[in-house]
């Protein structure tokens, strides 16, 4: 099975307990790097904040995911943000949760509820959005051979990244892992087309 959910935009949540406010904040993201840019940003809005614990997951069948508490009790408040996301059966998503203390202590079971409730409060206001583990496919042709190649980008909803009209024709794109397998049987007697997939050793 190679289709997985995400979130369409980013979404906010609030959760409110004994004067201490949870502000949770949901973003699509597709890499650590991205997810850096968006911690610092928040971090410099909301400076004063004591906390910003968080959690996010990257990628499809080889998932990696992190979670942080950021100063509150051990497993307290970056599990239950994790553990929200996988619920919501939700991967290339952060949640980052900030705390503004009002000055009563939740106690480690307070804080778990607390962080869980923020959480699902953002993302149950997230559209989702389906993504799909793919291949890059490299498609090379003769001229005559164009319309047929449109037609297999159609038929398989390929995904093009860049297409180089000189010498010969050459289109780079994204195909759906599940489908190589069907596209290469559908085109195994085009012998005047080159096909690269990568992780495959058809050509």
């Amino acid at each position: 099975m190679s289709e997985f959910y995400t979130i369409q935009k980013q979404t906010e949540g609030l959760y409110k307990e004994k004067g201490s406010k949870f502000l949770a904040f949901a973003y699509p993201a597709q890499s650590e790097d991205e997810i850096k840019v968006i911690q610092s940003e928040l971090r410099k809005e909301y400076y004063d904040a004591r906390h910003h614990c968080y959690a996010w997951v990257l990628g499809m069948d080889d998932q990696i995911w992190r979670a942080n508490d950021d100063g509150e009790p051990a497993h307290s408040a970056g599990d239950p943000i994790l553990g929200q996301i996988r619920s919501f059966e939700l991967t290339n998503v952060l949640v980052v949760v900030i705390r503004y203390f009002g000055g009563t202590k939740l106690g480690v079971g307070g804080l778990i509820n607390a962080y869980k409730e923020a959480t699902a409060s953002a993302l149950s206001k997230a559209r989702r959005a389906m993504i799909f583990e793919t291949r890059e496919i490299v498609m090379s042709f003769p001229y005559d051979m164009m319309s047929i190649a449109e037609r297999l980008i159609a038929d398989f909803e390929i995904v093009v990244h860049k297409r180089d009209f000189q010498l010969s024709c050459e289109i780079i794109g994204d195909l759906k892992k599940d489908s190589v397998d069907e596209f290469m049987e559908k085109t195994s007697d085009l012998y005047t087309m080159k096909f690269k997939i990568s992780g495959d050793d058809n050509e």
